[in-house]
């Protein structure tokens, strides 16, 4: 059953204006959780993941039976190619931001790193997060919904 929301109707559309790299990663240091897509099995895979951004990296942290855990196994170390969004829309006013990085995951193995990061970056669902991966971007893209032009 498909119900109206009574304020789609009065909701013209935004304007969008992109958002360069520098502030989109810096955008992405403000917000904790995102989407991570990768592909499994030549099919698209997505994981609502939270994340911090470490150096211009973001950084993520999966358990032993995570679909990446397992797909960063079968690349020999050379990584494994992921699209990472995040945003901050706000439901009401349909303003806000969004951001996409594309890249390679790579699992940390610094004990120094692993340690550090284990120390700020606090899974939000239960069980043991054994392995960290950095998300080095290659691309990053972003968009910003502001009110409609001559609002």
């Amino acid at each position: 059953m498909h119900t109206e929301n009574p304020d789609h109707a009065a909701v013209k559309p935004r304007h969008s204006v992109r958002i360069d790299a520098v502030e989109a990663l810096r955008l992405l240091g403000e917000v904790s959780l995102g989407r991570l897509v990768f592909t499994r099995h030549a099919l698209p895979t997505i994981r609502p993941v939270n994340h911090v951004l470490h150096d211009g990296e973001l950084v993520i942290r999966t358990h032993e039976g995570a679909a990446l855990t397992s797909r960063a196994r079968e690349t020999d170390g050379r990584g494994v190619v992921v699209a990472y969004e995040a945003d901050s829309i706000d439901p009401v006013t349909h303003l806000g931001w969004s951001v996409v990085v594309t890249g390679y995951a790579l699992p940390v193995t610094d004990p120094d790193e692993l340690s550090y990061f284990r120390s700020v970056l606090s899974p939000w669902v239960d069980g043991t997060m054994d392995h960290t991966f950095r998300i080095r971007p290659d691309l990053v893209t972003g968009v910003r919904l502001c009110p409609p032009q001559g609002a």
